[in-house]
């Protein structure tokens, strides 16, 4: 066994549900909005260091949430589908469907941060985008650990043993297609075999609610009919699971007591983490600027960090995006999808401040 073997990976995104109001509490909204509290209070923290009003970072976080949650969202629109939005305006609101986009976000923020410096004049703009730039890939990785959670932003195959295999989407198919389902489980091994590199041998185990016992015909009829079928038209399973070509069905029905049980054999396919691939550089990048805050932060130049974390992140959004699958079917037609696109002007932008910032001083007493 190696550190990178495959991994199946099936959390629920709902964490629990409220009581009495049956609102369940998911991952993603629950790291998103942690991340903005370690944000904070890292916040508080640059600031009573720095002799500035700690009391200014409540607004400060204001700004940041409205101006992140509404620029990702319109990013998302009108970067990755603006004829279907601008056709159904309504639609941009429904942010509780899905679709954040991260560069829209940055967009979001650096207008709320020019907003903010004007009604503080202890902060310019350029000094509170150094001490915000720290922050920002806290939160960056909060939400793409969320992302991993909630299986989404997948990675592209690995074409071999080794990833993760998202199979949220295979259980909700199970589950769907037979409501008497009450488990699914999954583990490595099984009786499907494949010449294929990056299809490995998975089996997936389903437990049915007590009482239920399967008739032979119906089980054929399902496990070499139906689910074949359910694979191509249930949406993002054929990305995360495939059965053997030219080989029959291989299922084993039981009882164990009392309880049915099914185990079923499938080819897994493995796939790059890549949030998981962005939060480890995203904390990466956090460590370097509170690093280069906490010790030289009276050597450097305002502007300085603003411009290293803009030169860190876009050029490692633009290399993840090389492992990832597109958002849009359009991306496929064009040399680099939209996520690098967007990266470039950013990442200009990083350089041209971190250029001009460039030099270090003699250490002042702090």
């Amino acid at each position: 066994m190696t550190l990178f073997e495959m991994i199946i990976w099936s959390p629920s995104p709902e964490i629990f549900t409220i009581p009495g109001l049956g609102h369940p509490v998911r991952w993603y909204g629950l790291l998103f909005a942690l991340g903005f509290i370690l944000a904070q209070q890292v916040m508080y923290w640059i600031f009573k260091s720095e002799n500035k009003n700690v009391k200014d970072v409540d607004q400060l976080t204001m700004y940041l949430v409205i101006a992140v949650v509404v620029g990702a969202r319109l990013g998302h629109c009108l970067f990755y589908n603006p004829g279907y939005y601008l056709s159904n305006p309504f639609e941009i609101i429904k942010i509780w469907e899905g679709g954040l986009a991260s560069h829209g976000g940055a967009i979001g923020m650096l207008v709320a941060l020019y907003l903010y410096s004007r009604k503080h004049a202890d902060q310019s703009y350029m000094w509170i985008l150094d001490r915000v730039a720290i922050v920002t890939v806290l939160v960056g990785a909060c939400i793409r650990i969320g992302n991993f959670m909630n299986s989404e932003i997948i990675g592209l195959p690995t074409g071999s043993e080794n990833g993760i295999v998202f199979a949220r989407s295979i259980e909700d198919m199970f589950t769907r297609l037979d409501p008497r389902i009450e488990e699914v489980s999954f583990e490595k091994g099984g009786e499907a075999t494949s010449t294929s590199p990056g299809e490995i041998p998975m089996e997936i185990e389903l437990v049915y609610k007590r009482g239920v016992e399967l008739q032979e015909d119906n089980t054929k009829l399902f496990f070499e009919t139906t689910i074949p079928r359910a694979i191509d038209r249930y949406y993002g399973v054929a990305e995360h699971m495939t059965l053997p070509v030219d080989q029959p069905a291989h299922y084993e029905a039981y009882m164990s007591r009392g309880e049915q049980h099914v185990k079923f054999s499938v080819l897994g396919i493995p796939r790059h983490p890549g949030q998981l691939y962005e939060a480890i550089a995203c904390i990466f990048m956090f460590l370097i600027l509170a690093h280069i805050w906490y010790h030289h932060r009276t050597q450097i130049k305002t502007g300085f960090l603003f411009g290293l974390f803009m030169v860190m992140l876009w050029s490692e959004r633009f290399t993840v995006e090389f492992f990832k699958e597109n958002q849009e079917a359009w991306e496929a037609s064009i040399p680099l999808n939209m996520g690098q696109w967007l990266s470039v002007p950013m990442f200009l932008i990083g350089v041209v401040v971190l250029v001009k910032s460039w030099g270090f001083t003699q250490k002042k007493e702090m």
